[in-house]
């Protein structure tokens, strides 16, 4: 079993929120600060990131979905959860929701996608990563992560300037295997057969993945609803109010 670093707020209906790579369980402050008024709020670091278990060799979204899972299991007792998956988050959601879809009230993927036709940058990436470090890629993902408009605020300034701090500090082997992991994904077919209620966010202004990705995916998810933010890559640090909003409105309508 892995070891996760999970932080659990508030009470009522469980939700699980997942980050995206190169982030930890703070990259959901906002968001968390918002829900966990009327929601158990279960927030974690993935592993080979923040304060959870680093572990050598290959990693797959597989094994990311088989230790939320697991967490699952174990903080929530049993009861389905709201799974909200941003980027690599929404990737472990996507392979979750097919692999323990018993453990699911619903899925939310954001700024998310399916699979990769082009992998040349994220192979480039790995490259760069395992020769110079994580801090040689740091500032240039930061910039696709945030919009100008943001980072040019005081909030954004500081909100971009946390996030570099935390991605630099990212175990520079675990962050290429995520790297890894994440560029070989493919669920075009398997997104076919989820069956709890999805909503998909896509972020307006998202570079890293762009609101066609989140197109692609409410096609193939049955009943899937898609839903836009206008924001970059991080769409749940830019708007957590309206975000969480989005949440609200869509566990409602269940």
């Amino acid at each position: 079993m892995t070891r996760l670093n999970v932080l659990r707020e508030g009470r009522g209906p469980f939700v699980v929120l997942s980050h995206a790579l190169g982030c930890d369980l703070h990259m959901w402050d906002g968001v968390a600060a918002e829900l966990s008024r009327a929601h158990t709020v279960l927030r974690y670091d993935h592993r080979n990131h923040g304060q959870s278990e680093r572990l050598p060799g290959p990693l797959t979204m597989q094994m990311l979905a088989d230790d939320a899972a697991e967490m699952i299991e174990r903080e929530a007792a049993g009861e389905p959860v709201h799974f909200v998956g941003l980027s690599m988050g929404g990737m472990t959601g996507q392979a979750l929701a097919i692999s323990n879809e018993k453990l699911l009230r619903s899925l939310v993927i954001a700024n998310s996608s399916a699979h990769y036709t082009d992998t040349s940058p994220w192979k480039s990436r790995i490259e760069t990563v395992r020769a110079q470090g994580v801090k040689a890629i740091a500032a240039g993902a930061v910039g696709r992560w945030l919009t100008p408009d943001f980072m040019a605020t005081p909030e954004g300034a500081a909100a971009g300037a946390k996030l570099q701090k935390t991605l630099e500090q990212c175990d520079s082997a675990g962050y290429a295997a995520s790297c890894e992991a994440v560029a070989a994904i493919d669920f075009r077919a398997s997104n076919r057969n989820i069956a709890v209620p999805t909503l998909v966010i896509a972020g307006s202004r998202d570079e890293a993945t762009p609101p066609s990705m989140s197109e692609e995916m409410v096609a193939a998810i049955p009943k899937a609803r898609l839903a836009s933010i206008d924001a970059a890559h991080l769409s749940a640090v830019e708007q957590p109010v309206a975000f969480t909003a989005l949440l609200i409105d869509f566990w409602r309508s269940l």
